[in-house]
């Protein structure tokens, strides 16, 4: 595996663990991983690019290494994270972005707020929450209220064997070798084994989605060549084709947007896959 260096950043008052992998004077990728996950998911993709990158790949807050609110998140917070990550690393030159699923809807609003810092994004699986996620806003500000007063705490698992094992469980692609990676770079020590590296708050049902028609407003207004990469056995693409109409709405706001499905993955196309990423992100980048 291609090595990586840890380091720890000041970030609107907060601290944030980035992991960096490449030479210091090559091209630059910015890497942002997805809900329920860290910036170790990209060492796969990582080691099958075939070009020499800079890649910087951060844990948003809250997962990972990186500071937690230990309270309500809250999605603007994300943008401001990512505008502060890319003013301390690349404060001139507009970027190149890799995204997946919440790390991809980061980033793609994100190219519509500051059109000029994103210059190419790939979006894996990253457009948004499904409509139906919507409906009954009071019934979820009930939960909220319901969960910030429960204790809650990620699962504890034995070993970080087991933790691999529940990994297969839940993915049936993964490779006991990259499973077993991921269990010891996603995980915590803790009283009685390990648990997954993220503030248990993440738990909680947020009172207020952000607007998808804001985020569509701000997608309008993107000027990033976008790759647009699903899987075609994912829960979130089926989601998403229950309603298509809303989906093709969501696309066609894009100006400049190629679409590619990958066959024989899933949501997690990063470990499923990452030859064939690495592969689609290279020739779209040159």
């Amino acid at each position: 595996m291609k090595p990586n260096t840890s380091e720890f950043v000041q970030l609107r008052n907060r601290r944030f663990h980035v992991r960096t992998w490449g030479r210091a004077d090559a091209p630059k990728i910015f890497m942002l991983h997805g809900w329920g996950d860290t910036s170790a998911s990209f060492q796969f993709i990582v080691d099958a690019l075939q070009h020499e990158w800079r890649v910087i790949a951060p844990d948003w807050r809250g997962f990972g290494k990186s500071q937690r609110n230990e309270d309500t998140y809250w999605f603007p917070d994300y943008f401001a994270d990512l505008d502060a990550l890319l003013n301390h690393y690349s404060p001139e030159a507009p970027v190149l972005i890799v995204a997946h699923s919440m790390g991809g809807t980061i980033s793609s609003i994100y190219a519509g707020l500051r059109p000029e810092r994103v210059t190419r994004l790939v979006n894996m699986e990253g457009g948004g929450m499904p409509r139906s996620a919507y409906a009954d806003p009071p019934g979820r500000a009930r939960k909220w209220l319901d969960q910030i007063r429960a204790e809650r705490n990620f699962r504890v698992y034995p070993d970080q064997a087991a933790f691999a094992q529940r990994l297969m469980r839940d993915n049936s692609r993964l490779t006991a070798e990259r499973a077993g990676f991921l269990a010891r770079n996603v995980t915590d020590h803790c009283e009685g084994g390990v648990r997954f590296a993220a503030d248990p708050c993440h738990f909680w049902s947020n009172p207020v989605y952000y607007p998808i028609e804001d985020a569509k407003a701000a997608w309008r207004q993107a000027t990033a060549s976008v790759l647009w990469l699903t899987a075609r056995d994912s829960a979130i693409v089926k989601a998403f084709e229950a309603d298509k109409e809303d989906y093709l709405a969501r696309i066609a706001c894009f100006r400049n947007l190629k679409q590619v499905t990958l066959d024989d993955a899933g949501h997690n196309m990063q470990h499923d896959h990452p030859e064939a990423v690495a592969r689609l992100i290279e020739e779209f980048f040159a």
